[in-house]
């Protein structure tokens, strides 16, 4: 639990038993959360109990032996999931029923490789994100410098690459994960591999990318390992902040208006060891940070008007944290 005054957290509560689960989403009622697991299914889904912490299970399949998927996002209204499998270069939608039970995924896979030795030897989808009308998926291949867009076709739960069908990123990038400002018009993509976060310009009619500014998540002067991590953009749509594994740091960027722009605003520690993710309370005031190295969350306070981050004082260990999110 969060403290909505003062922003401690709370001693954390077992909310439900799940085969290495990598990332979760919520419904649109914030009723059922869903979950991409091990096991011969891409997701697993959830009830929200309202009256305690616990999840409780409502599709839910023993784990298997295949490499467990790695993002899942909701859209659609709450009737279409889209999931990445970072292993295998599949990206997936899936119906989703008020049920909390799921359709056959409809799947598309990538081939091919980039020009970094070891981290793009092939395909390697990192996240499938729906734009802001939920027409299109946008699908970052960390493994080949792209990516990708597809129509949503609502009907059949099925992906249509678009045309052009992907965006080329600079060789050796990385494009990890992506944000979709409110207004839709556009996205900021965050590469692992050259720690930077491009602006795209989104064309609301075919789905089709056009990439602008890029930027640095790294502090000045920083010469070691590193890799980037999550992407966000504020609920109040004035700044954007993206984390970064190595010098474990948040970078927070102040959005420029009609442009869309990026104006750094400040880099500072993010309180552990590879924040691997971290998500921003809906009212804007909170952010939380998931250390997967250290095995800790931390939060900051937010300024509203000028996006800076002040570090609450304290933390709780959580093993292994890899995705943080609020329910309300």
């Amino acid at each position: 639990m969060l403290d909505a005054a003062t922003g401690a957290l709370g001693a954390p509560e077992l909310a439900a038993d799940a085969p290495n689960p990598t990332f979760l989403a919520l419904s649109p009622g914030r009723d059922l959360l869903y979950a991409v697991c091990a096991g011969p299914a891409w997701v697993s889904s959830f009830r929200i109990d309202p009256a305690s912490p616990r999840l409780v299970p409502v599709q839910q399949l023993p784990p298997g032996d295949g490499p467990t998927p790695c993002h899942i996002a909701v859209g659609g209204g709450g009737r279409i999931a889209l999931a990445a499998n970072y292993h295998l270069g599949l990206a997936a939608a899936i119906p989703l029923y008020p049920d909390g039970t799921l359709g056959t995924p409809r799947v598309v896979a990538h081939t091919g490789r980039g020009p970094h030795p070891t981290r793009q030897t092939a395909s390697h989808v990192h996240s499938a994100n729906f734009s802001a009308d939920s027409r299109f998926a946008l699908v970052c291949d960390l493994g080949l410098d792209r990516i990708y867009t597809y129509a949503i076709d609502g009907g059949a739960v099925a992906l249509r690459p678009a045309s052009p069908p992907f965006v080329a990123s600079a060789p050796g990038a990385g494009p990890r994960h992506l944000a979709v400002e409110r207004a839709g018009r556009r996205a900021y993509a965050i590469n692992e591999l050259a720690n930077t976060i491009v602006v795209y310009d989104l064309d609301g009619a075919t789905g089709s990318l056009s990439p602008g500014q890029t930027v640095s998540v790294l502090p000045e002067g920083y010469a070691g390992d590193a890799t980037a991590a999550e992407v966000a953009v504020h609920p109040g749509g004035r700044f954007l902040y993206g984390s970064c594994r190595g010098p474990d740091t948040l970078a927070a960027f102040r959005l420029g208006g009609a442009t869309g722009g990026l104006s750094p605003v400040e880099i500072v520690p993010c309180g552990g060891r590879g924040p691997r993710h971290f998500s921003i309370s809906p009212g804007g005031e909170w952010l939380v940070c998931a250390h997967q190295d250290s095995g800790t969350l931390c939060t900051f306070s937010v300024d509203p008007d000028t996006g800076r981050l002040r570090r609450i004082p304290g933390s709780v260990s959580v093993p292994m944290p890899v995705c943080v999110l609020f329910l309300g």
